[in-house]
């Protein structure tokens, strides 16, 4: 009787194990099925940009080009307005944005995090509050400030703005939060001024912090299309996005040569990613971002 009672106990532990590993497959294999249907466009969008405006169209869909013809590509980069120029404005309007943004957010939010001083709490809710102001509220001020200051059709106007968020300055407070304090406790008994404090002792330990803020603003301000669109006349000056309608209202119908430019201006964002993604996940669950 002992054994069937423990047989009994045996199976009837087992069978909830058993159910669990089925649901766990079930949902694996439905957030693989769910991530192929969202890499799926990217696919169709890279093949079509190695495929002449015949073939794109060709039913049922043929995935892999039958000759891989680099024309579109030659092209997008080297006829009319290279694109490059277009990749150059991009790559330093972000670089410089997402210089300053790492900057000023790391500064503002150790200070609101580790330092004391009056009306502090009320001073960052004010802040945050910010934060529910429509931005396209701020078009006609903000390009009326601009005109009188001489930053229309000048990248400093893009740039100068985008060194500086609320979220940025959110995030980094949220991880400098999580920072005992006696660990700068212990830094100002040695004689460690504040600099040093946030420049030797703190900062280092805000990397996944540091790298989660570079992704999110390096794909806003990339992807930046409205002030761009606003603020620059000149072709010459145009970021990627707005080069890219530009391209798209010069070539029509032409999908090819469009998926080719489309394919070309992913290829900094995906690396980005790609590098810094470890960094990013971490980031994310330690700042209280999840979900």
């Amino acid at each position: 009787m002992a054994k069937s009672m423990v047989a009994h106990v045996n199976g009837s532990i087992g069978r909830p194990r058993h159910r669990g590993g089925t649901a766990k497959v079930a949902i694996t294999v439905l957030f693989l099925i769910i991530g192929l249907l969202m890499v799926l466009p990217f696919l169709w969008m890279l093949s079509a940009s190695f495929k002449n405006a015949a073939e794109i169209f060709r039913y049922p869909v043929q995935w892999i080009p039958a000759k891989w013809d680099l024309y579109n590509y030659r092209k997008v980069w080297l006829e009319g307005v290279p694109f490059s120029v277009f990749y150059w404005n991009s790559i330093k309007i972000t670089f410089l944005q997402v210089a300053g943004t790492l900057v000023t957010s790391s500064l503002a939010g150790f200070a609101f995090a580790k330092l004391q001083f009056k009306f502090k709490e009320a001073i960052f809710l004010v802040y945050l509050s910010t934060m529910i102001i429509p931005h396209q509220v701020l078009f006609v001020p903000r390009f009326i400030m601009f005109d009188q200051l001489g930053l229309v059709n000048n990248h400093l106007g893009i740039i100068l703005p985008g060194m500086i968020t609320v979220l940025g300055t959110f995030l980094m407070r949220q991880f400098f939060s999580t920072l005992p304090n006696e660990l700068l406790e212990a830094a100002k008994v040695d004689g460690a001024g504040y600099w040093r404090m946030y420049w030797q002792l703190s900062l280092p330990l805000t990397l996944p912090a540091l790298v989660t803020l570079l992704i999110l603003a390096f794909t806003w301000h990339w992807n930046e299309y409205e002030n761009p669109l606003i603020l620059l006349r000149d072709r010459h000056l145009f970021t990627i996005p707005i080069g890219l309608r530009s391209f798209m209202d010069e070539n029509g119908t032409n999908y090819p040569l469009i998926m080719a430019a489309s394919c070309s201006a992913l290829v900094p964002l995906i690396l980005i990613v790609s590098i810094c993604q470890r960094w990013f996940v971490e980031g994310i669950a330690s700042t209280g971002l999840k979900g």
